[in-house]
């Protein structure tokens, strides 16, 4: 460390900030906040750290700016903004929302409401982002069938109205608009529309529906059953738009829903609005990790930033654990009930995004997805490389009969069927699946070993502690324990065993890891089997033949490779049988399917 770096360490102050790394070049790398600047970024440069991109961080540091604030709300805040302003090389960056649309109640007499994609700060309202536009076009659609809105961008001063400058549109006649534009509506009775509107953007239906109601009981009390008519059909679409949103509890109310789940790489975070009781926003978006941040500091950034780009003001949000968003946000950590529903249903969405993601990334970016099962089967079966060469082993005897085994090969997560091995037992007497475990794991790495050829990163065998024990001697006798990972696989839990360790392990059923590690499973059983019954196939048609008297098993192969069925050798005639074997054994052979009628 230079010596300007140390003594800007130890001056730091003991209060709350954001700090800015700069490289050697006068280039802001990496910003982040602290409740203790001093203790914080000293940490950088007095630990060891695990994550190599960090370690290249603190290289690459030449100096530090500091800013002091008041609160760690103010921190987060302003950590958020900079990041954005510089988008340095160190820091994760949520994706931007310039794309996403809104819902505009423009600010002028007899407002418009419109999806606009521009955010103008001309004091006009804006509510969202949407991240569907298909949700803003059914809120739009909703409104424009509950309520007479303007369409025409007419500048409807009081003036030009009174002056007649303008004449009533189409949507006039087609009873669409009530003609604002010729004095036929009042602004007064125009604005209590917008605030219905507005009610029913930000959630709120229920002003709306009793409204409605009330309108209805009036039109019928009046006889004007047509009109009535219309309001319960209003208060139908309304009600229906409502029952479309997730329904979570009517007492949960103005509440700000946050989750996260992350892999090796990236973390997955997703944020509902809920008002009334309902789901009214959602947004799930990916995080790309660049110094193995914890799920703790990506959510605390995703709910700052979220909050921003989404105007969210609520004072109340829901978290699975505990984040350090300073005061004036009430956090509270769901345990039981609705509330725990809620947060559960907001990590299944963020679940579902990451699968979507994978799908989409197998399709666009297949190296990638590699590199990413890999990283993750590494985790999983805490091995010490990623296994990008995998073999899987199988034992197969049906009685004790013609016992046989299996080795498939997987690399990179799939089948390298060209590499597949079958074996006949050779040394072992009877059914013994560890004996022939035993063999077959021997025989393939003394030939690999002999013929230098690549050895896996990562050999699995079927089976419990049982056959693993018996590959783990061939491994000894090769000198190979210890420089390939071994496991084995049992059928009746899924349990996966290590070497010299009784209690197994046990794999989400749903992860990625366990599925291609019961797919190399079946695929060596599948494997085996095949080869298994082809054996006995084969050894049931020459036992048939080996039973006519003085015949060998060279004629026997040799009849088979002509005729290729045992029926075709039967029906075959005598002639025919010796062109392909001889006078005496052909008679032999013909005699022995035709006896002579006695």
């Amino acid at each position: 460390m230079s010596a300007p770096l140390e003594l800007q360490l130890q001056t730091l102050p003991d209060s709350p900030g954001v700090y800015q790394y700069f490289d050697k070049n006068e280039v802001v790398i990496y910003v982040g906040k602290a409740k203790n600047l001093k203790k914080r970024v000293s940490s950088y440069f007095t630990k060891n750290h695990e994550n190599a991109k960090t370690r290249i961080l603190v290289k690459q540091i030449t100096h530090i700016k500091h800013i002091v604030v008041d609160t760690e709300t103010d921190a987060l805040l302003l950590e958020n903004n900079l990041i954005k302003k510089y988008k340095p090389k160190y820091n994760i960056l949520l994706k931007d929302d310039k794309s996403y649309p809104w819902i505009c109640i423009k600010k002028e007499r007899f407002p418009r409401v419109f999806m606009t994609r521009r955010h103008i700060k001309d004091g006009s309202e804006y509510y969202g982002p949407y991240t569907s536009i298909k949700t803003v076009r059914v809120l739009l659609d909703l409104i424009k069938e509950l309520y007479s809105i303007r369409t025409c961008n007419y500048d409807l001063s009081q003036q030009k109205i009174n002056e007649g400058k303008y004449k009533v549109c189409l949507e006039f006649h087609l009873k669409n608009c009530k003609g604002g534009c010729e004095g036929f509506q009042t602004e007064a009775k125009y604005l209590e529309e917008i605030a219905a509107i507005r009610n029913i953007v930000k959630g709120n239906f229920k002003e709306s529906v009793e409204k409605f109601n009330q309108m209805m009981l009036q039109f019928s009390k009046n006889m004007e059953f047509e009109e009535a008519q219309k309001i319960k059909e209003k208060v139908h679409l309304l009600s229906n738009y409502q029952a479309k949103s997730t329904i979570i509890n009517p007492s949960i109310n103005n509440v700000d829903v946050f989750s996260i789940i992350s892999d090796e790489t990236h973390g997955y975070a997703n944020f509902f609005k809920i008002s009334n009781g309902a789901i009214i926003q959602s947004h799930t978006t990916e995080i790309k990790k660049k110094l193995d941040e914890t799920d703790k500091e990506m959510l605390e950034l995703f709910i700052v930033e979220i909050r921003q780009r989404f105007n969210s003001l609520t004072q109340e949000i829901y978290v699975p654990f505990k984040v350090d968003l300073g005061e004036g946000i009430k956090v509270t950590i769901p345990k039981l009930g609705d509330k725990k529903r809620i947060i559960e249903l907001s990590e299944r969405n963020a679940k579902y995004y990451r699968q979507e993601q994978f799908k989409q990334i197998k399709i666009v970016d297949p190296d990638r997805h590699v590199k990413r099962v890999m990283a993750q089967m590494k985790a999983d079966l805490r091995l010490s490389a990623e296994p990008r060469h995998i073999e899987c082993f199988d034992n197969s005897n049906i009685q004790g009969t013609h016992p046989v085994a299996a080795c498939v090969v997987f690399r990179d997560g799939k089948p390298s069927k060209k590499e597949y091995r079958h074996y006949n037992i050779k040394t072992v007497e009877g059914p013994d699946d560890f004996a022939s475990m035993e063999e077959v794991v021997f025989r393939r790495y003394k030939r690999l070993l002999e013929e230098e050829a690549s050895l896996p990163q990562l050999i699995i065998v079927d089976g419990g502690k049982g056959q693993l024990s018996s590959a783990l001697k061939s491994l000894d006798l090769l000198g190979l324990r210890g420089k390939i990972a071994i496991i084995g696989i049992a059928k009746r839990l899924e349990e996966i065993y290590y070497p010299d360790d009784p209690i197994p392990l046990y794999l989400d059923k749903k992860s990625e890891t366990l599925k291609i590690t019961q797919y190399l499973r079946n695929e060596a059983h599948r494997f085996g089997i095949t080869f298994h019954r082809n054996k006995r196939s084969k050894s049931a048609i020459k036992s048939e033949m080996e039973q006519i008297p003085d015949i060998g098993k060279q004629t026997i192969t040799n009849l088979l490779r002509k005729f290729k069925s045992v029926k075709r050798v039967k029906e075959a005639s005598l002639e025919e049988l010796k062109t392909e074997i001889g006078n005496a054994r052909a008679l032999k052979v013909y005699q022995y399917y035709h006896p002579p009628k006695k």
